[in-house]
């Protein structure tokens, strides 16, 4: 196929993917007040999870259909890194001051569980072949999956009790009828299989597109797939800013990481040849560091708050942000990994390294021979 119709059907996947974002924070925004729900716990848990359907369809789409591990481990990474740079967005929209001074402080635990996730995850790609493993999934994925759940049930207790300290609650909410509520539900569940759909067929548009274009499958995860199916979040993200609702916003993109950190575990699964992350690319290792360094810079700015603006528009802060994903999508161009190639390619490559393995261990001279370009 031509690089003129990949780019076609990757720009309707991103058109559904951003319509069924958008139904999805409006449906999700009415039941939390039907059911009396805060928007920061439906920004955390209900959002972040559905909006990140994309990325948990296109990851055991790539590595169940495509044999695309370098795509699944790209796109999850790289997801990281968008939902950090549209903090930048959120930045640059705050006008009156930065986004840091108005921020919940509860969004410290959040950050601080993907710093304890990503660190996991990027001990495991550097760790390769050597991390120990189960059966063919390796010992990460579980610890990842309990991480994600004891920071759901810490988050939702701290923001509980901190809503407790400064308010008395509402009362439990249930003004809306139940056919209103029936409506919301079959909206919102609509919404979600247009994104398992869109999801699911992004991962063969990327491969294609980055076979047309002649770039590596894990830079294209990192950086298409990845911005594609963050535009659930982006669209929610600016639903809850036209709300008002800047926590809602904050606590969707780090809860929407969360859950990316925690698709590799389910990827890892589904993915039959060994544990993922050990078939992965090393070059996404310095993803999951800058995803590190990022989180890192977004505590500080809520520690520290800054006042300033550079150029009056954002924070310190958003222009580190911003120099961190510069760099890492540079390193991922440059060191790509692998080029691009079907699966067929891939299981080339690895029997003509065997094949080198057995002519050195022989005591013959081993010629290494090349991957297919």
């Amino acid at each position: 196929m031509t690089p003129v119709w990949q780019l076609v059907q990757f720009a309707v996947c991103a058109v559904l993917i951003a319509r069924a974002g958008y139904v999805l924070s409006r449906s999700a925004d009415a039941l939390a007040g039907a059911y009396g729900w805060g928007r920061g716990w439906v920004g955390l848990a209900l959002l972040a999870t559905v909006t990140s359907l994309p990325e948990l369809a296109s990851g055991i789409s790539a590595v169940a259909f495509v044999d695309a591990p370098n795509l699944a481990v790209g796109n999850a990474l790289g997801a990281c890194l968008v939902n950090l740079l549209f903090l930048v967005v959120v930045d640059a929209l705050q006008r009156r001051q930065p986004m840091y001074r108005e921020a919940s402080a509860t969004h410290l635990l959040s950050a601080g569980f993907g710093v304890v996730m990503l660190g996991f995850v990027a001990v495991s790609l550097l760790a390769g072949a050597r991390a120990p493993a189960v059966l063919h999934v390796g010992v990460y994925s579980p610890i990842l999956l309990a991480l994600y759940l004891l920071a759901l049930k810490n988050v939702h207790g701290h923001e509980r009790r901190a809503m407790a300290a400064a308010t008395a609650p509402a009362g439990a909410g249930t003004a809306a009828a139940p056919p209103q509520c029936r409506r919301e539900w079959r909206r919102f569940g609509l919404a979600a299989l247009l994104v398992l759909a869109a999801g699911s067929w992004l991962p063969s548009v990327a491969d294609g597109l980055a076979q047309a274009l002649g770039i590596s499958r894990s830079f294209a995860g990192t950086v298409f797939m990845a911005i594609v199916t963050t535009l659930p979040e982006m669209a929610v993200t600016l639903g809850a800013l036209r709300l008002g609702a800047l926590d809602m916003a904050i606590g969707n993109l780090l809860g929407s990481n969360l859950f990316n950190i925690t698709i590799l575990a389910v990827d890892d699964a589904f993915y039959a040849r060994g544990p993922l992350l050990a078939e992965a690319a090393g070059v996404h290792a310095s993803t999951a560091v800058t995803a590190l360094v990022m989180t890192g810079m977004v505590i500080i700015g809520l520690v520290m708050r800054p006042h300033g603006r550079r150029l009056r528009v954002v924070s310190w802060v958003s222009v580190g942000l911003v120099a961190a994903y510069v760099v890492n999508v540079t390193l991922v161009y440059l060191g790509g990994g692998e080029p691009t190639m079907t699966g067929e390619g891939t299981h080339a490559t690895v029997r003509s390294r065997s094949v080198t393995h057995r002519d050195a261990t022989s005591g013959g001279i081993a010629t290494a021979l090349p991957g297919p370009s």
